[in-house]
């Protein structure tokens, strides 16, 4: 693979990613918690840290940059619509754009919804998905500053990546995530021999990210919105797939 990549454990349940560029030894972090677990990770695995890419502005993904650029000189790069609320940035991106860890490139996505202005990197090389609060295990995030359609939009175009992407999201909320989607999807086998799996991993105390896509797709309420059972389960079997996925949005908000 052409990135060694590291997950980190941050705060209470966030996690944040280290990316080593294997060529080039060049490396990159996704999402800045808390500098302190990533300091302690940068020297057990002795790595230097040259760029940090961040997701979205919320405090529990960004509160370390600061620290971290003074320690290490590395460029920030994040999204250019919410340039007046992260930390100053050396590279604005949009949708479209790349971004380079050393040798491997990434893509840049616009996944609105849990804020405006969220985006998430795809480096297919490396079949590795960064979705922050777009995109989770077993869930999405939840919709604070857009809208049900804007998210069902983000959603859809990190669906359609190879099954076999890997995709790394920005906190542990697989299991009550898993207990919500029971309530959605209960006669899926995938999503019950999953959510066993799940019980079994955090009793182990295992992360359970990150996750395959193929799995995301067959087992998360979410992206099952466009199946027929689940439209007939929560009792829409004529509504559209965004429909469908407001309504699931709407019964997890109030799980």
């Amino acid at each position: 693979m052409p990135l060694e990549i590291a997950t980190i454990p941050c705060l209470t349940d966030n996690y944040a990613y280290l990316l080593r560029d294997v060529e080039t030894g060049q490396v990159a972090l996704v999402d800045a918690p808390d500098d302190a677990p990533i300091r302690a990770a940068l020297d057990d695995l002795g790595w230097n840290l040259d760029q940090i890419l961040i997701t979205h502005h919320h405090s529990d993904h960004i509160d370390g940059v600061e620290s971290l650029r003074e320690t290490f000189k590395c460029l920030v790069s994040g999204a250019k619509a919410d340039r007046h609320r992260l930390p100053k940035m050396d590279v604005e991106l949009a949708e479209g754009d790349t971004v380079k860890v050393g040798n491997t490139q990434g893509r840049v996505f616009e996944v609105y919804g849990h804020t405006i202005g969220h985006i998430a990197f795809y480096f297919p090389t490396a079949k590795a998905l960064f979705s922050a609060d777009s995109l989770m295990t077993m869930g999405c995030g939840r919709i604070v500053e857009g809208t049900a359609p804007q998210m069902w939009e983000s959603l859809c175009k990190l669906a359609v990546l190879p099954g076999d992407t890997i995709v790394h999201t920005g906190h542990e909320y697989t299991a009550a995530n898993t207990r919500f989607a029971l309530t959605i999807d209960p006669d899926n086998a995938a999503l019950l021999a999953r959510a066993e799996a799940v019980t079994a991993m955090r009793a182990a105390g295992l992360p359970t990210v990150p996750s395959l896509l193929s799995d995301e797709l067959d087992t998360n309420p979410f992206l099952r919105a466009v199946a027929p059972e689940v439209k007939a389960h929560i009792g829409m079997p004529k509504a559209t797939d965004a429909e469908a996925f407001a309504e699931i949005r709407k019964r997890k908000d109030k799980f």
